[in-house]
């Protein structure tokens, strides 16, 4: 399996009274097929991953298959801290029907590379489903070198990376220590590093920013695929702008703020997550600066 473009690391929409909003799922999941996106990852970081049932993701997930009826890879976040219950969730997300596994770096606990490798392993020869690894040591504090990188995919384990380490030395290093006779996707997961990223040799990005914005972030990436520069300098522009606010405290409170703006959902967050008026004031701005986004609270 070789993964590419832009993919959306779906939000997870909660209605008022903190329950998944199937509803508004559905939504966001036309809005985002619509917008001619290449895939979405349920249950990841932006989804609130530590915060959501294991049958809420299922039913998102079931949500995301039904709307994509195969057009686009539907990637469930399945990736925690323990070997044991990574595997046991990556299980639960083939049954569900999902097409590829997005298995965070172990956080917390601070394994070694060896650890890491091993770690990876196990999920790969346990779970029988392809695994993309998420290397983001700014929430994990792990960091899943080159070396470790080329090693999992010289075996198999891992069909690609996504990387957010926002180093563009690293994307250079990773590439040149893989296996060339493997498939391999090194995934951008920093919205402002999109143009560089895929002029370099990355096959996409798994983004935050196409949740509101999935034609334009699509686009992005085929522009610089294609060595359309021009037009991926404008729209990298406007996306990097867009994010300066996506970015300003945790995501996804912020996102989650402009989807309500956008009427695409409720801006409930759960608990520790939480939006204050500043939040608000910042993306308003923003998508008024973007242009084509509503600014309108949700009806």
């Amino acid at each position: 399996m070789l993964l590419k473009g832009a993919i959306t690391a779906l939000v997870t929409p909660f209605d008022g009274q903190d329950r998944f909003d199937e509803n508004a799922a559905r939504r966001i999941l036309r809005q985002q097929i619509e917008g001619g996106i290449d895939g979405v990852v349920v249950g990841g970081t932006t989804g609130e991953s530590p915060t959501i049932e294991d049958a809420e993701k299922q039913r998102y997930t079931e949500l995301a298959l039904e709307a994509s009826s195969g057009k686009v890879p539907v990637i469930v976040g399945t990736g925690t801290n323990s070997t044991k219950s990574t595997i046991a969730a990556t299980q639960a997300a083939k049954k569900w029907g999902a097409q590829a596994a997005l298995v965070v770096c172990p956080y917390y606990n601070k394994p070694t590379q060896e650890g890491l490798y091993q770690h990876f392993k196990a999920v790969f020869e346990a779970s029988g489903i392809p695994v993309l690894a998420y290397n983001v040591p700014g929430r994990t504090v792990t960091d899943l070198l080159p070396e470790t990188i080329a090693r999992l995919v010289e075996i198999g384990a891992i069909i690609g990376v996504k990387d957010a380490t926002a180093s563009m030395q690293r994307a250079f290093e990773t590439l040149a220590l893989l296996p060339k006779n493997k498939p391999f996707s090194l995934m951008s997961g920093d919205d402002f590093t999109i143009l560089p990223f895929v002029a370099s040799g990355g096959a996409g990005v798994i983004s935050v920013v196409s949740n509101m914005v999935p034609g334009d972030t699509a686009e992005l990436v085929r522009a610089t695929a294609r060595g359309d520069f021009d037009k991926a300098r404008a729209l990298q522009t406007k996306i990097v702008m867009l994010s300066r606010a996506l970015f300003a405290t945790a995501n996804p409170i912020p996102v989650k703020v402009g989807m309500n703006l956008m009427g695409l959902c409720a801006p409930h967050l759960r608990l520790p997550l939480v939006a204050d008026a500043a939040v608000v004031t910042s993306m308003m701005a923003a998508m008024k600066a973007y242009g084509g986004l509503s600014a309108e609270l949700n009806r």
